[in-house]
């Protein structure tokens, strides 16, 4: 646990200074945390990093920041100083934006409206070598998790071929340039559309263009 002796040294980046300001007076009162830097963006803040990376214990970083986001930051960060601790905070709790926040091993993720007593659990939470993920943050992870489930499943009844197949299709070549383009008979790739076909309970390329979006293999 984090001692008021040894404070959680705190690097903040975000480019509005009313956030910063913000989040400033929530920590001034609460024991064993100190703002030991601010940032505007995120190219600043891993440039205060790289200069004195034992400075810093956490890192609260916006998501939207000019020069480098706060993803962007977190992966840069984890990957040259992967003890440093990497809180985002975002306005956004679409899909998309918390997947690639994971993906760049960011420690928690939180939206902007929280309050002070969230952050502060937050903190001591992250500081303790946990993770945190707001309760608003929680469902989109897991409907995320049971969506690439489904599409594992989806996807698991056909070949490493035939799914190289069904994303040519979707790119609207036809059985020809298919063939040219993998270096085997039409012949061959029309045998591997009707597989793929059946196994995909499609009956058209509209439905396996449908079909390939719903498993990942392709984007909307």
């Amino acid at each position: 646990m984090s001692t008021a002796q040894e404070p959680v040294t705190i690097l903040l980046a975000d480019d509005h200074q009313l956030v910063v300001d913000g989040i400033k007076s929530m920590l001034a009162s609460a024991a064993g945390f100190h703002i030991a830097g601010e940032a505007n963006d995120g190219q600043q803040a891993l440039e205060m990093i790289t200069a004195a990376p034992d400075r810093f214990r956490l890192v609260i970083a916006d998501i939207s920041m000019p020069r480098m986001s706060g993803v962007e930051l977190c992966r840069a960060v984890k990957g040259k100083y992967p003890e440093i601790k990497v809180l985002i905070l975002s306005m956004y709790n679409n899909v998309t934006v918390v997947k690639e926040a994971v993906a760049a091993e960011a420690d928690g993720y939180m939206l902007k409206n929280t309050g002070r007593e969230e952050l502060l659990a937050a903190l001591q939470r992250i500081a303790d070598s946990g993770t945190y993920f707001s309760q608003d943050i929680i469902p989109i992870l897991c409907s995320q998790y049971i969506a690439e489930k489904d599409a594992d499943r989806q996807l698991a009844v056909f070949t490493p071929r035939e799914k190289e197949i069904l994303q040519l299709i979707v790119r609207e070549m036809t059985s020809g340039e298919i063939a040219d383009t993998l270096c085997i008979s039409k012949k061959t790739v029309d045998t591997h559309r009707a597989n793929i076909l059946e196994k995909s309970s499609c009956r058209s390329t509209i439905g396996l263009v449908k079909f390939a979006i719903k498993a990942g293999l392709a984007e909307a």
